[in-house]
Formats: structure tokens, C-alpha cells, sequence
């Protein structure tokens, strides 16, 4: 797949086929991914891949978490949005976007919990891959970094027909990942991205997010 190509039918994906994917295809994506940029070539990232039963556990853990209403113990700064910002309205209108692909009134609390359930189960991918940072490192110092990776990780997935969404609900009750896995304490837990073959058929998975036109959002300087 061109780099173009893979740029403009990169797209969050929230269904999955129950495929799994091999652990050589995981590899070769991450093997890919970084090659990304890093600050002073640190390279901060470091991976955990979850599949199989370990993850159906993780998930069904997760949900339980939900239910329960434990509060989220996230290690990371958690992103919010001005109630009155640009920022909050692009957010609010994929979320009707995706509501309106789903058939989810805005009234019906019970298709809006089952929604949310999706996300703190990898929206029900293979295989998930999880971003670590030693804590050594202040929080904030390679956030850039971890983006860059990310999202070279997701376009290396196209290359392989798989999917990819980067998402922090499967990352907000990180006592659950640790109990099923041996991700020690001395690693800061700070994204997901679900992995896996694209189910085609679900409605979200249509969504075609828009974007600023780059004329609204850029200065030009020094140009003829």
C-alpha cells in the first residue's frame, strides 16, 4: 500500500472479525512502527501484546470494573475539553455521527451503556497492544513520541489488512492488565490500540470523520 493511500484509509475501526492474528504479523507491524521519530533518537516506547484467553480475561475483567462503578486509577493525564470549545464540539459531533451510524437515541441509556462496553473491550479486536513508558521518565516529556509511534503502528497495520484503533478506555483500570500479565510497576500503562482484522459489516466501521480544512487552521510566512 502507497503512503498516501495508507494516510487516507487509515480510520479507527470499532468491530473487529474474531480472526486472530498471527504473532509473526504483530511483529512485522512493530517492527515497522519503530522506525518512527523519537527526540534525540530515546525511543521511550516499549510494548505489551495481549491475545487468546489473557485478553477475553482482561476484557470481562474490564467490564466488571464498569459495572461495578470502580473509578478509573489511569496513570495518565486523562484528556478533557472545554464544555464551550472547538474542541468539544468536534468530539460531540463524531459521537453523533457514530450514534447515528449505530442507531443509539440519544434517549436510550441502555444501546449508550452497551457502547460504552465496547471500548474497555477493545471493541471486541483479537489483539490488543499496549504502550508502556518507563516511569522514569516524566509523563509529559514523550507523549510526542508515543503519538508518532502509534500512529505508525496503525498505518504498518494497513499493510496486512489489518485494523487499528488507539484508545484509552482498555488502559483505565490498569491493576486489571497487570493482574493478567506481568507488566510491572515501574511502567507507566499509557494507551491501547485494538488490532485485527476489520469486520466491514458494522455500521461504525462506515464512519468517515471529517477534518479542518488546512486553509481554517494555518499561517503561511514568508511565502511569495
Amino acid at each position: 500500500m502507497e503512503l498516501k493511500e495508507a494516510i487516507l484509509a487509515r480510520k479507527s475501526i470499532r468491530d473487529f472479525r474474531p480472526d486472530p492474528v498471527p504473532k509473526g504479523v504483530i511483529r512485522k507491524v512493530l517492527e515497522l512502527g519503530v522506525k518512527a521519530p523519537s527526540a534525540m533518537n530515546t525511543q521511550p516506547w516499549e510494548f505489551a501484546v495481549i491475545t487468546g484467553d489473557t485478553l477475553a480475561q482482561i476484557k470481562q475483567a474490564n467490564i466488571e470494573k464498569l459495572r461495578s462503578g470502580t473509578m478509573p486509577n489511569v496513570e495518565h493525564s486523562v484528556v478533557s475539553w472545554m464544555p464551550d470549545s472547538v474542541y468539544r464540539r468536534r468530539q460531540v459531533d463524531l459521537a453523533k455521527q457514530i450514534f447515528q451510524l449505530m442507531d443509539i437515541p440519544r434517549e436510550d441509556k441502555v444501546k449508550r451503556a452497551q457502547w460504552l462496553e465496547r471500548g474497555f473491550r477493545y471493541f471486541d479486536a483479537p489483539a490488543a497492544i499496549i504502550i508502556l513508558v518507563d516511569k522514569s521518565l516524566n509523563e509529559s516529556g514523550p507523549a510526542m513520541d508515543l503519538g508518532v509511534v502509534a500512529q505508525t503502528i496503525c498505518l504498518a497495520a494497513l499493510n496486512y489488512g489489518l485494523g487499528t484503533c488507539i484508545e484509552d478506555q482498555g488502559i483505565l483500570y490498569p491493576e486489571v492488565l497487570r493482574k493478567y500479565t506481568d507488566i510491572p510497576e515501574s511502567k507507566r500503562i499509557m494507551i491501547a490500540i485494538a488490532i485485527g482484522y476489520p469486520n466491514w459489516d458494522f455500521p461504525a466501521n462506515k464512519l468517515e470523520s471529517t477534518r479542518e480544512d488546512v486553509a481554517a487552521i494555518t499561517s503561511w510566512y514568508g511565502f511569495e
